[in-house]
């Protein structure tokens, strides 16, 4: 734990016990000193005037600096409720379960078909452990007479935040209809904030991309500009619409530009990509050297210490050209500080990809062997279709299975130890596409915590929340 100073101290007050809830520790620098202090006595008899002895103690301190003190944890928590594995019977008296909850050895299977009593433990306890106040509001008092609104989804209380005043337009791909311009509050927005050259130049730069191309990722857009990303978040709903569902989705469309009604967006289309792991494919998760992007083994517990707040970007902050012209002690020019490398969006042969999990566009596939599979019904595409888009039916599937296998050479290349007991390459070819990249196993279901289905309404949830 003090190797770690994001670690808090944990105690047990049941340590053997497998469902003692521990209180936590905070760690606080300090600078005391460590002393070593003995106390020495000394029996001294006294002769009193009865002739009887009494007995009198000498008490001497001796003190010793030993060291300074740069560290101590103090436990300023509050100690959650304990949950213990007890049983109340009818007259009351509480009788310990722990020896037929807890297996401690291999059991016969009698020992799982015995009849118990029910026992289920809280599935989760507080992640707090100071208190924390509410600030509840008042009850509302109303004039006589007053009746309550039915209940709509208008004056529910959602699930989610606030929206935020991004003013991006989002659109399904069942909607007839598509944006042909942004709207007002996003065009003021950007225009309160685009107050110096640097910001003029982005924005230019950034309309001549959807020229060249009317559908775009927000990496891509990073990886093609360098642009502070608070400032992106502005921008992108001044010059696009965002794609909910469908082939394009979680990408951002050029206003007034249906993809739906061009076969030629076909190579616009996204492809949600993972990298396979598993026993069947040769490598376990901790094998892989691409790292994910989100782990639930990284997950925040309690005994961490929260991250520290980032500074909220307000108007004036963007105006002052936050992340353009940027601070001179940086090393980076501004041409490039905030740019992406291409590979957070572009798929080359013999090059594994930043993260498991990525969102390709089909043009941004630099393989012919991809771009074959691709282009199998050019100039027949006759029907746009949620799923496919303008694409064959199973033309995601043949190229995730095509991918997977490139990848799998490529680790195999690097690391051969790891394929030392598997079969020839021909065999694994076959493990590949045995599955699509739709129907991963468990062992990756259990790698990554966001695993949204192919076709999913929201892709890129992540990127949605910065908008909603």
């Amino acid at each position: 734990i003090y190797a770690d100073p994001a670690k808090r101290l944990e105690l047990y007050f049941r340590p053997k016990d497998p469902y003692c809830h521990p209180v936590c520790a905070n760690r606080f620098p300090t600078s005391t000193m460590l002393l070593k202090v003995r106390r020495k006595t000394k029996k001294k008899q006294q002769e009193q005037l009865d002739a009887e002895k009494q007995i009198q103690l000498e008490v001497k301190f001796e003190m010793e600096v030993l060291g300074t003190v740069t560290t101590v944890y103090k436990f300023q928590g509050m100690s959650d409720f304990q949950y213990l594995a007890m049983h109340s019977g009818p007259d009351g008296k509480q009788t310990s379960m722990y020896d037929k909850v807890l297996m401690l050895k291999p059991e016969k299977e009698e020992f799982f078909n015995r009849e118990l009593p029910l026992y289920i433990p809280p599935p989760i306890f507080s992640r707090l452990d100071t208190p924390v106040d509410y600030f509840y509001r008042p009850d509302i008092q109303h004039r006589d007479g007053y009746n309550n609104p039915q209940v709509s989804g208008e004056n529910l209380i959602g699930l989610s935040r606030a929206r935020r005043p991004h003013n991006a337009i989002f659109v399904n791909f069942d909607d007839e209809e598509i944006p042909a311009k942004p709207l007002d509050a996003a065009v003021q927005t950007w225009k309160k904030v685009c107050t110096n050259p640097v910001d003029r130049k982005v924005e230019e730069e950034l309309r001549k991309l959807f020229e060249v191309r009317p559908v775009w990722s927000r990496n891509a857009v990073k990886a093609n500009i360098s642009v502070h990303p608070d400032k992106l978040k502005l921008l992108l709903p001044y010059l696009a619409y965002y794609m909910l569902t469908g082939p394009w989705r979680s990408l951002w469309v050029r206003f007034g530009y249906d993809p739906r009604k061009h076969p030629e967006a076909k190579i616009y289309q996204v492809l949600d990509f993972r990298i396979r792991c598993g026993m069947k494919y040769g490598y376990a998760p901790n094998d892989m050297p691409v790292k994910a992007k989100r782990s639930t083994y990284n997950y925040s517990l309690p005994i961490t210490v929260k991250k520290p707040v980032s500074h909220t970007v307000s108007i004036h902050d963007l105006k002052q050209g936050l992340g353009t012209s940027g601070a001179s002690t940086s090393k980076k020019p501004a041409s490039s500080r905030y740019k992406l490398k291409e590979s957070i969006y572009i798929f080359r042969e013999g090059a594994l990809p930043p993260y498991r999990q990525m969102f390709y566009q089909l043009c941004d596939l630099n393989v012919e062997s991809l771009q074959k599979i691709i282009r199998r019904n050019d100039g027949a595409e006759s029907e746009c279709t949620e799923r496919d888009g303008w694409c064959l039916p199973k033309t995601s599937d043949d190229l995730r299975d095509t991918m997977s296998l490139m990848i799998k050479q490529i680790i195999r290349s690097t690391r051969p130890a790891l394929f030392s007991s598997t079969t020839s390459s021909e065999d694994g070819k076959e493990q590949l596409t045995y599955e699509s990249g739709e129907d991963e196993d468990d062992e990756e279901e259990e790698e990554e915590d966001f695993k949204p289905s192919d076709g999913s309404e929201n892709e890129m949830e992540t990127e949605i929340l910065d908008y909603v």
